[in-house]
């Protein structure tokens, strides 16, 4: 009975608003599903079945070691990541008397040197693996080692297509296309732009730069009149777009930029000598910097990816998953946070930095907070308050 309960959820189907959803989205409140589930706006490899950790809990009593196999550790973005894991995350865990130890490993974006080190984490005794912004099909194979080995795998900001892990991220074809929208009205619906994406291949980038790209073509007098990758990093941002800027002496009315790497491209749009067109702008502080200083240079930010906040949601997930809790989808996702020039005056003063890469981040309580995440599993309860 319970064989056929599962294959009827599998294949159950919600509609909101006219619109078909893919199985496991059944069980969710429909204000989230319609907020940001939208199947017009999701990326299709985004898995969105039912859970395999539903009925799961982990094998292993609390403490927990944890096995985080980081992709990449050479931008901004990965440093706040990992300075919000260690000196805030896992020393609250730790108290709390759920977590052993986080151990770190780092790829440099190879796909065989993660997989190898997915591998080695499980057989060191991890009894959780945590990963980023990888690639969507390559681990695969190594996602079921694990889950073969009762070692659940938890990825967040960007997803993979295993049916043995759990996602965690911004919707991020959604969040790409409202900045692709956005930028559209900013320049009045028409005009040049020049779109610099984040990782090529990274499920993340490609997903936002899906959207963005889509945002943009509803405006039939837009040109894209470029597109290159600036690796997340400001510098690599900033030395790019000075390339791109040297090549092509053009008219620019736009230029849409993926975090982190706003404040290197805007130093180039600035140093080059040309009127400065409109940035779009997610969390870096240099860039917000800029804004706070000119207020009338756009009309709002959108953050996609705060990196504390996003690292800490994939913990607790991840937590709430290792007591029991059981997570009924396999992508949980939450809407991009739209930053308005209030927010920016309130958060720095004129003094700011405008060269600052650090980070604006909204708090976990916005960002998948506890009430928010309770939506998303079949047996919710405080983790703060768990005993084993």
């Amino acid at each position: 009975m319970k064989k056929i309960t599962g294959l009827l959820t599998l294949f159950a189907a919600l509609l909101v608003g006219g619109e078909t959803f893919a199985a496991g989205l059944d069980e969710l409140p429909a204000d989230v599903v319609a907020k940001v589930y939208s199947p017009s706006l999701l990326d299709p490899a985004q898995p969105l079945g039912p859970s395999a950790y539903r009925d799961w809990k982990a094998p292993n009593p609390p403490p927990w070691t944890i096995g985080y196999a980081s992709t990449y550790a050479g931008n901004t973005w990965r440093a706040a990541a990992m300075d919000r894991l260690m000196k805030e995350v896992v020393p609250k865990w730790q108290k709390l008397g759920l977590v052993k130890e986080v151990i770190v490993t780092q790829s440099n974006l190879k796909d065989a040197t993660q997989i190898q080190q997915i591998r080695q984490l499980v057989d060191q005794g991890a009894d959780a693996i945590i990963i980023c912004c990888s690639n969507p099909t390559a681990l695969n194979q190594s996602i079921k080692y694990a889950y073969d080995k009762g070692v659940p795998t938890f990825s967040f900001t960007g997803f993979v297509t295993s049916e043995y892990a759990v996602n965690s991220s911004v919707n991020y074809q959604l969040a790409g296309y409202e900045i692709g929208r956005w930028m559209a009205k900013e320049i009045g619906e028409k005009g040049n732009v020049l779109v610099v994406e984040g990782i090529p291949g990274a499920s993340a980038s490609d997903s936002q730069n899906r959207g963005v790209l889509a945002g943009l073509a509803e405006s039939p007098n837009i040109t894209i009149v470029g597109q290159i990758a600036h690796m997340w990093t400001s510098q690599v941002g900033q030395a790019e777009t000075q390339k791109w800027l040297s090549t092509h002496p053009g008219q620019l009315d736009g230029v849409v930029a993926q975090s982190s790497g706003e404040t290197g491209v805007l130093q180039a749009l600035l140093q080059s000598g040309r009127d400065l067109p409109p940035l779009s702008i997610g969390g870096e502080l240099g860039a917000l910097c800029y804004w706070r200083n000119n207020p009338d240079y756009i009309s709002a930010a959108i953050q996609t990816w705060p990196p504390g906040d996003d690292i800490e949601l994939g913990f607790n997930i991840m937590l709430r998953t290792m007591m029991g809790q059981g997570p009924k989808i396999q992508s949980i996702l939450v809407p991009p946070v739209t930053i308005k020039y209030e927010d920016v005056k309130a958060l720095l003063d004129e003094n700011c930095d405008r060269n600052s890469t650090g980070w604006y981040m909204p708090g976990i309580e916005v960002w998948g907070g506890k009430t928010y995440l309770d939506n998303f599993f079949l047996r919710p309860a405080d983790p703060e308050s768990y005993k084993p």
